[in-house]
């Protein structure tokens, strides 16, 4: 399989199917575009029908759009366990990433991921109004599922690899949180695979600004 991403340093959506892939170990060729440079969008489209990443190619099939390839992993893996395998907790954990993949819009906007920045936000009551939501929702599954392992569902699924840019998003702007929220932060970011995309982001030459 071939994955197809844009900057790491830059792009929430490339790093969900990518580490959903990596902590699961499952192998994959990756291809890392950049996104800001000149014809970006031309380059993109000779891989994607959209123009957008990520994108998944597995042969003759293409599947874009981060929630359709968790879906077609999932799928097509399912002893790796990348969704919950209790049907409640398979039912929220969807519900949640859904309402990741489709909301959140002033957070996205007032603090963009940007890995390599040490950054402060002034963050309007909408931002603020989304980051109260993603704590019910951390700290609901951290009381449900503790048990089982520290994260999310207790076993990383596809539900922490949707969360991850917003963790990385936090600890760039410093967000003040509760101890429940920091600490799953603290576990996501701890994750060799993360550690490996961030210092890539690191060492890439590109910035938005071309």
């Amino acid at each position: 399989m071939q994955l197809i991403i844009g900057n790491k340093n830059y792009s929430s959506w490339s790093l969900r199917p990518w580490l959903g892939l990596k902590v699961a170990g499952i192998s994959f060729e990756e291809t890392v575009l950049n996104l800001y440079e000149p014809e970006a969008r031309s380059k993109r489209l000779a891989y994607s029908p959209t123009g957008k990443v990520p994108l998944l190619i597995d042969g003759e099939i293409k599947v874009w759009d981060s929630l359709a390839i968790a879906e077609y992993v999932a799928e097509k893996f399912p002893e790796k366990q990348l969704w919950p395998q209790d049907v409640a907790a398979r039912a929220l954990a969807r519900s949640i990433c859904a309402e990741m993949h489709s909301g959140f819009t002033s957070l996205r906007s007032e603090l963009s991921m940007d890995v390599r920045a040490s950054l402060k936000a002034e963050i309007s009551p909408q931002a603020q109004a989304d980051i109260d939501r993603i704590v019910s929702i951390w700290t609901e599954c951290r009381n449900r599922f503790t048990v089982a392992g520290p994260f999310l569902f207790g076993q990383l699924t596809w539900a922490d690899a949707f969360y991850a840019p917003i963790a990385s998003r936090f600890a760039t702007y410093d967000v003040a949180l509760p101890s429940v929220a920091q600490a799953y932060i603290e576990t996501v970011l701890a994750l060799p695979e993360m550690q490996e995309w961030v210092a890539a982001a690191k060492s890439e030459p590109w910035t938005n600004n071309r």
